[in-house]
């Protein structure tokens, strides 16, 4: 099977079960072999006492894109460490998009850098993922 056709199908099984992505809002844009583009819409439920976007919103936004580069190969690989930076606050009716590229490929580890920005293209949080590779195939 072709590299980016099987990216393409792991990340929709992926997103058919994953519920808490579903409920973010999360649309996928671009799909290929360790790299994926994220949108999604800052609803007023994701707001912390301050009015701003609560800073799990954007982390799990990441955790989303991290899984789906990290497994888009078609081996099954789970995180081991992240972090985020928050560089901008984000309101309601913000518009963000997360681009998920792959820094490094191992046999067993893999590294993800992600790129949150806003629909004026301001980079709003910057996000570093490491992701154990095990060696279970997805079944597509």
């Amino acid at each position: 099977m072709m590299a980016e056709v099987l990216a393409k199908r792991v990340v929709e099984k992926m997103y058919s079960h994953d519920v808490f992505s579903q409920w973010l809002g999360i649309e996928r844009l671009e799909v290929k072999p360790g790299y994926c583009s994220l949108r999604m819409k800052i609803r007023k439920e994701m707001l912390n006492g301050f009015s701003i976007a609560h800073g799990g919103i954007t982390y799990s936004f990441a955790d989303s894109a991290l899984a789906f580069a990290s497994n888009s190969h078609g081996r099954k690989s789970v995180s081991v460490e992240t972090s985020i930076s928050h560089i901008h606050p984000l309101k309601e009716g913000d518009v963000i998009m997360a681009v998920a590229e792959e820094i490094s490929c191992s046999d067993k580890i893999g590294i993800y850098t992600i790129t949150i920005t806003n629909q004026d293209n301001k980079k709003v949080a910057l996000f570093k993922g490491t992701v154990y590779r095990t060696s279970k195939e997805w079944e597509i």
